[in-house]
Order: structure tokens, then C-alpha cells, then sequence
């Protein structure tokens, strides 16, 4: 038996954020980042539209990117003492996904961690409040998603938590929040929903209902992406809403080692984080490369190089390279580097990449333990070994092709 689950409404279009003014409730907890929606007065607009609708309103500002557990629990409180029956999560993934997880400690303050990481293991939530997500990014479709990555510093990991109870269940999708979003930070995240769309069709837990979702968010990322980076509004219309799409798909239909690798590897050296959408990016390639030694995944990435892309190739093997070539084109357009060999500082372009390769050497049997045990990596469509992963890490690494 299969799950199809989204937001109950979902609002979309310039201005829909406004319709947070037609929330029903008393008190309203808004969790943000690090200032960019105050800057650009989209979060005194959400307070003003709920004090309007009646809401007694507390901020809780600076959920770093990233999140922590630190900044989870620290928010869990804050709700604990505040006591609201409306959580909104508004910015990028970071403050939604910390939003999610502050949700579960609010309403189950006797969760702990160790738990909540088992994937679609939570309790019942919506005891005490309902969460409403307004996305400033087109990437992580956290607005419509089931999942929420929070950051354990102290071990190095982001752990993905799973569970259809932290979908939202009011989703806004208004593309004036992404209008001034940095070059930088469109690229990377545009990346993150290629990658979801592309790993929702080929997961083995995907259906038709969540391949067709895929489907259209790769045609429509592919073509807007690249203009959406150069800051056209309208391509940053069109993303906004692939991205989300995108996110519908992998809600219910998972993801795969792309997304086991990028949470193993995000936190794990001491030279800098590994922004996610950009090693996403960096390894989408790679895990293609990989997958498509079993045969639906194969005939999945061909079509959609033939028939969704358009791409040349005569049989399916040189499909799947021109799909591969395509993401290499799409990563030089945007200034992403191929490899970790070459990551700069904030996910640029480098001769010498900022992440040790002695470093990267010595933890790279820990990271592949920890991304084989990813909760991503049960719907990939081929199963790593141990010595694989390995292998897929060291590709990663170096840019080197995948043939095993």
C-alpha cells in the first residue's frame, strides 16, 4: 500500500502570503533565520496580517543555517512558555525545518533526539497547535514536505527526520520572497530540487502520483533555472513552483543516496560545511552514474533525457551519459564546482578545495557507514555496499566518472 500526502491548502502567487490573515486562532509563534525576511518586510507583514486576524504574536529570530538540535530545543521552550495554536515557519528550509522540529518538542516535551531521528516514528502531533510554512527559497520544498534536517554538531551529522505528521498543513508559495534572494544561494537550491525530482522518479518507493510532479519539476527546472540565477523575476515565478512540486513528489515518494551522501558529508570535516544544495549538485551526477547499473533506473534516467529534456542519444546508456552531461552543463552555468576537490569557500568554484583530502581520506569509512544507514537510502534504486559507498565518495571527491 502507498501514501499520498500533502499540505491541506496550499497558496500560491505573488502576495499569497497575505493569506495568513485567514488563519483561526489565538496565538501565533513565527520562527525566521538570520534577518533577510524582516530586511525585506515580509515578516512584519505576516505579523501584521495575523495581529489583524486577531492572533496574539511572539517571534522566535536567528535560526542559524543549518539548524542545531541546540536551536530546536531552545525553541521548544520558548513555544512551552508562549503556548501557541499556530506555528509559522517563514524563510528557507533552515527556519521551516527548525519550525518542524520545535513543533514535536512543544507538543511532546518528553521526545528525545535519539527518537525522533527514527524515520515516521513520531507521535500524533496537532495536540496544541497547527504549522503553517511560507518558503523564501526554491529549493527544499520543506513548505510541503514530510521531512525537516536538523544539524548534531557535536557528532558531526545532519539527521533527516521523517514523518508525515510534520507535513504542514498550510503551505504559501509566494515568489515576491525570492525576488532578492542571492545568485549564490539560487543556484544551490535550485540544485536541491533538481535533485529531489530526479531521485522522486527513479525511488523505489515512487507511484503515478508522484511521477508526474517529478516529471514536470525537471522540465521546468532544467529550462528556468539557469535564467532564474541571472534574477529574472519570472523564472523565479516558475521555480518557486517546481521546486515545490518537486517537493510533493519526494514527500510521498522519498529520495535516494544523493541526499545520504550530502546529510553524511554536509557537517563532517573541519574545513567548512558542505552547503547542501551544492553537494547535491556536485553528486547527482555520480549517483546516476551509479544507478543506472539497475535496469528500471536506467530506463527511468533515459527517458528522462529523451523525453523530458530532449536530450541526443541513440540507446539508453547514452542517454543516461547525456543526462550526465546536462548536469555538468547546468553546474557550470552556475558556477558549482564538479567536485569537493574544487569547493571554495560558500560553495564556489576553487583550484584547492577547502575540504582536507587527507581529512576527507581518514573519515571516509565512517561517512559511508552513516550514509548507507541515512533514512534516504532505503528507496534508492541499488543498495551500496560498504566498499561502494566508499568508492561513490571518492568519485565525489576527485570528479572522477562512476563505473562500478
Amino acid at each position: 500500500m502507498g501514501r499520498f500526502t500533502n499540505p491541506r491548502d496550499l497558496y500560491f502567487g505573488e502576495g499569497a502570503r497575505h493569506e495568513v490573515k485567514n488563519l483561526k486562532g489565538s496565538r501565533a509563534m513565527i520562527v525566521t533565520g538570520g534577518g533577510s525576511m524582516r530586511r525585506g518586510g515580509f515578516l512584519q507583514d505576516v505579523e501584521a496580517d495575523l495581529k489583524e486576524a486577531g492572533f496574539e504574536v511572539e517571534i522566535f529570530e536567528g535560526v542559524e543555517s543549518d539548524p542545531s538540535v541546540e536551536t530546536v530545543m531552545k525553541g521548544a521552550k520558548a513555544m512551552e512558555a508562549f503556548q501557541p495554536d499556530w506555528i509559522i515557519g517563514i524563510g528557507g528550509g533552515s527556519p521551516i525545518d527548525a519550525a518542524k522540529a520545535m513543533w514535536l518538542f512543544y507538543e511532546y516535551p518528553e521526545e528525545t533526539f535519539e527518537q525522533a531521528v527514527v524515520p515516521f516514528s513520531f507521535p500524533e502531533l496537532r495536540t496544541k497547535a497547527k504549522f503553517c510554512a511560507i518558503a523564501s527559497t526554491s529549493g527544499t520544498a520543506t513548505e510541503v514536505t514530510a521531512f525537516s534536517v536538523i544539524t548534531d554538531y557535536e557528532k558531526g551529522i545532519k539527521y533527516p527526520l521523517a514523518d508525515f505528521n510534520i507535513t504542514p498543513d498550510v503551505a504559501i508559495v509566494d515568489p515576491e520572497l525570492t525576488y532578492t534572494m542571492p545568485a549564490k544561494l539560487c543556484a544551490h537550491t535550485g540544485m536541491d530540487a533538481l535533485t529531489h525530482a530526479i531521485e522522486a522518479y527513479v525511488s523505489t518507493a515512487g507511484s503515478m502520483y508522484t511521477d508526474g510532479n517529478a516529471l514536470h519539476a525537471i522540465r521546468e527546472i532544467v529550462e528556468w533555472l539557469p535564467k532564474s540565477y541571472q534574477g529574472d523575476h519570472e523564472a523565479r515565478q516558475h521555480m518557486h513552483d517546481a521546486q515545490c512540486i518537486a517537493g510533493i513528489a519526494f514527500s510521498s515518494g522519498l529520495l535516494g543516496i544523493v541526499h545520504s551522501m550530502a546529510h553524511k558529508t554536509g557537517a563532517a570535516f573541519t574545513g567548512d560545511h558542505i552547503i547542501h544544495g551544492c553537494a547535491n549538485a556536485m553528486y547527482l551526477g555520480k549517483v546516476i552514474q551509479f544507478n543506472a547499473k539497475d535496469e528500471r533506473a536506467k530506463s527511468r534516467y533515459a527517458f528522462i533525457a529523451k523525453d523530458i529534456l530532449h536530450l541526443a542519444g541513440e540507446t539508453e546508456d547514452e542517454l543516461v551519459e547525456a543526462l550526465v552531461q546536462k548536469i555538468r552543463d547546468l553546474n557550470d552555468a552556475l558556477d558549482i564546482p564538479q567536485g569537493i576537490k574544487n569547493y571554495g569557500q560558500y560553495g564556489v568554484k576553487a583550484d584547492e578545495s577547502i575540504i582536507d583530502y587527507e581529512e576527507f581520506e581518514a573519515k571516509k569509512a565512517d561517512v559511508a557507514a552513516n550514509a548507507i544507514l541515512d533514512a534516504c537510502t532505503g528507496s534508492n534504486p541499488r543498495i551500496p555496499t560498504q566498499e561502494e559507498m566508499e568508492q561513490l565518495l571518492e568519485c565525489v571527491y576527485t570528479d572522477t566518472p562512476v563505473t562500478f
